[in-house]
């Protein structure tokens, strides 16, 4: 049974609020201690080198306690204006993702309603229609999957699972959502059966590989790899063929609500949920994901190490 793992919990008001009533407690100590040193200055009873010692101390640490304390709250500043930044290009993203296919499937249902449409353009509607609602469908799921990681990936039994296949099908489902042809995600693997939870893993490549193609070249190319290790590990290597990510943004991608780039001025959809339940989902099945260096405009290329592959002998059936 695989050991339960939570998200990050968000920026709270305990750490500012904890921070606050030390440092005021630190600044009335200093202000006694202040008050002290010169009341005994005022009285000549400062002369002993052991209470200066003591006072010059005790003021020093003080005041370097306020320093950092000042240092951290300045710290904790800036995370929550970056996190307040990023979910409001989450809402700019949500909101656009919701309006647009609503208005698009409300402008082909009146015009459908109002006025007559001869067979060939019935077909097209239905099919735009499909699209909208399909879009509606990954942002639904990206929503759901999210809320549900946010409370806490529950155990769940392992089970045997082909990769290869699953590799295979979200592949297949990413071609199929934005209608490309099937080659246009190549798979380069043997049988691969792994021990880990399904549900979890779906997640995992669903978000690659969809990324992969939505933000491959045009047209977009995608190579997935995998590599098993002697040690019972296995590599999944996911290629596109995109402008690439800059080095320095490797780890910025993978938090909570980041998108590269602005908001409105964005054509590509999403929600910057996609690669933060990707890492989430990685850690809570015991594996790792990284973004490997390659040069600048050639492409993306995103590696996952999965423990739990099952040798051939010992698979079921």
């Amino acid at each position: 049974m695989s050991e339960r793992r939570s998200l990050r919990s968000p920026i709270s008001l305990r750490a500012p609020i904890t921070l606050g009533v030390v440092m005021i407690v630190m600044v009335v100590v200093l202000a006694g201690v202040w008050i002290l040193g010169n009341v005994l200055a005022a009285t000549g009873n400062l002369g002993s080198r052991a209470v200066f010692g003591t006072i010059l101390a005790t003021g020093t640490l003080l005041i370097a306690g306020v320093l950092a304390g000042v240092i951290a709250y300045l710290t904790l500043t800036v995370k929550a204006f970056n996190l307040n930044r990023r979910q409001s290009n989450f809402i700019d993203a949500v909101t656009h993702e919701l309006k647009s296919p609503i208005a698009s499937l409300k402008l082909y249902l009146q015009t459908m309603t109002r006025r007559t449409v001869d067979e060939q353009q019935r077909q097209d509607f239905h099919r735009f229609m499909l699209d909208d609602v399909e879009r509606l469908d990954s942002l639904i799921n990206h929503l759901l999957d999210a809320a549900r990681i946010e409370r806490g990936i529950e155990p769940a039994d392992d089970e045997q699972i082909r990769l290869d296949e699953l590799l295979a099908q979200c592949g297949a489902a990413a071609c199929m959502r934005y209608r490309l042809p099937p080659e246009t995600v190549e798979l380069r693997s043997a049988e691969i059966t792994i021990s880990s939870q399904l549900v979890q893993l779906e997640i995992l490549f669903r978000n690659l590989i969809d990324n992969a193609v939505k933000y491959g070249g045009s047209p977009p190319k995608v190579v997935i790899t995998t590599e098993t290790n002697a040690d019972g590990k296995v590599k999944v290597s996911i290629t596109d063929n995109g402008r690439g990510i800059p080095a320095n943004q490797h780890r910025k991608i993978f938090g909570r609500f980041v998108r590269l780039g602005n908001e409105l001025e964005r054509s590509t959809p999403g929600t910057g949920l996609g690669l933060y339940l990707v890492r989430t989902v990685a850690k809570a099945i015991g594996g790792t994901v990284r973004v490997c260096d390659r040069p600048a405009g050639q492409g993306t290329e995103f590696e996952v190490t999965l423990k739990g592959v099952v040798p051939p002998a010992s698979v079921d059936g």
